[in-house]
């Protein structure tokens, strides 16, 4: 929900620019997750040729309800109960794929400067080394995903950081590399 209201600001002509960290909504419309990114996520920013810097944040999980709600199917994967009414699902190496292909398959069709940056160290907390949802192989089809499927232009490219994206430098790589796509869209 948070990124459907940031892209009606973008289209609205209230946001210039958008760094935009945690894309969780994205598992949770392919999955089947309760905070669904709808089937428009990323477009109204593509379309409003704004500078974006993207990067994957929380992609390692899908969000449902209480412990109760997790659909039947799900009941054997790796979950984690944060608390009564939130309850999260590790994401698996062919669902990240799936995450990989449907943001690329979006962000292919931009004019407007973009640039994806990668936290190659994990993508949430849960996703740190020593955490229950540290799982490089199913990050690594995320990424690599990433990197095979977008096309690479003088505005639209891809920057693989060895960071977590919790780091404060991951952070600051995030800004600056909204400030090198800045100026260009001026």
């Amino acid at each position: 929900t948070g990124g459907r209201a940031m892209e009606r600001l973008v289209e609205s002509g209230f946001v210039q620019g958008v760094i935009d960290a945690t894309t969780t909504e994205v598992a949770d419309e392919i999955v089947g997750g309760v905070f669904p990114a709808g089937p428009d996520r990323f477009e109204r920013i593509l379309k409003a040729r704004v500078p974006l810097v993207l990067s994957v944040g929380a992609l390692d999980m899908v969000n449902f309800g209480g412990l109760e709600s997790v659909p039947e199917q799900f009941r054997n994967r790796n979950l984690h109960v944060h608390n009564a009414q939130v309850t999260l699902m590790r994401t698996n190496k062919e669902e990240n794929a799936q995450f990989a292909t449907w943001i690329v398959d979006k962000l292919n069709q931009s004019t407007a400067p973009l640039t994806i940056v990668i936290p190659e160290q994990g993508v949430s907390m849960l996703d740190a080394p020593g955490q229950p949802f540290h799982d490089p192989e199913a990050d690594a089809a995320l990424f690599d995903g990433i990197d095979l499927a977008l096309e690479q232009t003088d505005s639209r490219r891809i920057v693989r950081l060895p960071m977590h994206i919790n780091d404060p430098e991951f952070s600051a790589s995030l800004v600056s590399e909204y400030q090198q796509l800045a100026p260009k869209s001026h």
